[in-house]
């Protein structure tokens, strides 16, 4: 019988190439899911899973009238995986750089550079962390700042020293193109069809009023991590929490929902209302503007606030700087990036005559009618012959000066005079109960404390007895000079200075408000009433502040004309110049403090004076509130406005 084409020696060469195939079948199947399995798996999850940051939106600042302040843009990320890009695409460059405005060479070089040489180290013996000392705070990284893959050239490799590494190249498959891209962009890049290119949805601050309040708000930098200002203080509720979802992608890279395994939603940071105003804010950065052109100052400060509750209005300084370049300060230029208000220190001269005024009365040494002889020199004190510093006021009978001319006049003898009748430790007292020598408390800025030495301490000697009720020999900062002046305005209390009003969720319910926060009673409610009437003697004609007065409102205040010390002497040259006060006097409802550093060089006869160059803005600033709706600031009866609210706020 015939066997055909089939021989035996055919079978059997077709069992065998049969049976080693299966084999080699079986075999690479024990391979895969046996032998090489967990790595297999883990290479396919890396490749399939897809954990995507949901970043969450920095909430907003804004004023007391709901204007923005700060807020958060949204911006898309734009990266690439070297790996995926297909040479078809390549075509495509020039235009994805031009979107992106990138330079084409720059571009080119980061989506062409798919292996970077790293090094493999052998692991260094593991050491225990150390125990955090006790009180330490963990500070988390910001909700903004995102993580690259490890795999990203911006991800670091540590070699621990003296242990030997081998070379090796590892594949690039994450490289940031550009993170500031509008989605209007973004829309144009999408449709250019790049494969292995994508946007991540991304939030960048942005403050819509440049250097409007630049050292109250703060800012965010390059790093999102809040730098300084209420972006810094309220972190907290603006920071939000970032989210995050798993899921899977097919090989286009391109999400496959019905796989999605876990989500964690993301949680928008809150927005804080301030007690600022924009109107109110922008009119004494004008000030300061025109304070900066006419004087050429070192620097200025003008602070308004509420006398009645402590909350700021505005706070504004020169030199400044804006919020959405502060990348560009010049490092010979950062110290415009202070806020001098709290940070910087001056000794606050005839300003601080409140303090002995207040606590003579107060302790009933003294009223209103109260006389002093201002034309001695000298005055026994504590069993010593101390020297009284001169006068820089004539006075028509200098030998029986009344309490309102020590006030109006600024009578440095009698204020000395009024400041031995408390005794040291009083006088001392009353210092620190008006707020000097210690923070007020603001929360933003960096604040000092200033200096003011306690007697019987090493900076107090036999004259300072004499010298700190005129402003020398203690310094402070404006904002503390300004709530002193604050305890008059309020009817005795030292108020806290506040800025933050209040604390709304992402839906805009409100669920905290701040309210006045009274730190202690300095002076009594009459002395305080006794105090404004007096004060109101400087803002007139026989005063040493007639270029504060608002036409139609009694005006409270006083003058301050502070030598500096230079090279440790007192200069004849060099001065601050500052008036602080408020209006109505007999209702008190707005307090301004005007300090000008180092303005003697453009002001008149060379010496710039309190009443020349600080008191006029004062009644600049304050007729320009006037006529500024909101605020509604009452006159008394029968008084008339001011001729200046005709004006568009009269500025100059």
């Amino acid at each position: 019988m015939s066997k055909g084409f089939a021989s035996s020696y055919r079978i059997v060469l077709l069992a065998t190439g049969l049976f080693a195939c299966f084999a080699g079948l079986g075999a690479r199947l024990v391979w895969i899911q046996v032998t090489k399995r967990d790595d297999l798996v883990r290479n396919l999850v890396k490749a399939r899973v897809h954990r995507e940051d949901l970043w969450a939106r920095r909430g907003d600042i804004l004023d007391s009238r709901g204007n923005l302040l700060a807020t958060s843009r949204s911006l898309m990320e734009i990266v690439a995986d070297p790996q995926f890009l297909r040479a078809e695409d390549e075509s495509k460059w020039p235009q994805l750089a031009t979107l992106l405005g990138v330079p084409l060479p720059e571009l080119r070089t980061l989506l062409t550079t798919k292996f970077r040489s790293v090094t493999a180290a052998i692991p260094a013996p593991a050491a225990s962390p150390a125990p955090a000392p006790a009180g330490l705070v963990i500070n988390f990284k910001s909700s903004f700042e995102a993580t690259p893959p490890a795999n990203s050239p911006a991800a670091p490799v540590a070699v621990p020293a003296g242990n030997p590494a081998a070379p090796t190249l590892e594949p690039i498959q994450w490289v940031k193109l550009s993170s500031h891209v509008p989605e209007s962009i973004y829309a144009q890049i999408e449709k250019l069809g790049i494969r292995g290119v994508r946007g991540e949805r991304i939030y960048r601050r942005a403050y819509p009023h440049g250097q409007l309040a630049a050292h109250i708000i703060g800012y965010v930098n390059d790093a999102q991590q809040p730098a300084t200002g209420i972006e810094s203080y309220a972190d907290f509720y603006l920071r939000g929490q970032n989210g995050w979802r798993e899921s899977e992608k097919d090989g286009r890279k391109r999400e496959l929902a019905q796989f999605r395994s876990r989500e964690v939603p993301r949680a928008d940071g809150y927005t804080v209302a301030l007690s600022l105003d924009c109107n109110v804010q922008d009119i004494v950065e004008q000030e300061l503007e025109y304070i900066a052109q006419k004087f050429q100052p070192e620097k200025a400060t003008i602070i308004v606030s509420d006398p009645r509750t402590g909350f700021i209005l505005a706070m504004g300084n020169y030199p400044t700087f804006d919020l959405n370049e502060y990348r560009k300060v010049p490092k010979e230029a950062q110290a415009s990036m202070k806020n001098i208000a709290v940070t910087d220190v001056y000794e606050p001269g005839s300003t601080f005559k409140i303090v002995a005024a207040s606590g003579a009365i107060n302790e009933g040494l003294a009223t209103a009618t109260s006389r002093f002889d201002c034309s001695i020199d000298r005055i026994e004190y504590r069993g010593k012959i101390r020297g009284l510093p001169r006068e820089d006021h004539h006075f028509a009978e200098p030998r029986s000066v009344p309490m309102s001319q020590i006030i109006s006049y600024s009578s440095n003898r009698g204020a000395a005079q009024l400041a031995m009748a408390l005794g040291e430790e009083r006088f001392y007292s009353y210092a620190r109960a008006f707020g000097f020598g210690q923070p007020a408390g603001f929360p933003v800025g960096g604040e000092v404390g200033g200096t003011m030495h306690a007697p019987n301490s090493k900076g107090w000697d036999g004259l300072t007895i004499t010298r700190m009720p005129m402003g020398h020999a203690v310094d402070c900062t404006a904002l503390q000079m300004h709530m002193g002046m604050g305890v008059i305005a309020s009817g005795g209390n030292l108020l806290q200075p506040q800025v933050v009003q209040e604390i709304r969720d992402p839906a805009g319910e409100a669920i905290y408000r701040y309210g006045p926060i009274v730190k202690h009673r300095a002076i009594s409610e009459a002395t305080a009433r006794t105090m404004a009437r007096l004060l109101m003697g400087v803002a007139s004609k026989e005063g040493t502040g007639l270029n504060a007065v608002i036409s139609g409102y009694e005006v409270a205040g006083k003058t301050g004309t502070t030598q500096k010390i230079i090279n440790g002497r007192y200069s004849e040259r060099h001065h601050v110049a500052s008036f602080v006060g408020f209006f109505p006097a007999t209702n008190p409802q707005i307090a301004i403090s005007v300090i000008v550093d180092g303005a003697d060089a453009h002001a008149p006869g060379g010496i710039a004076y309190g009443s020349g160059v600080a008191a006029p803005s004062f009644k600049r600033i304050g007729e320009q509130l006037i006529a500024y709706a909101p605020l509604r600031i009452v006159a008394p009866a029968g008084a008339s406005p001011p001729a200046t609210l005709a004006m568009q706020g009269g500025r100059r």
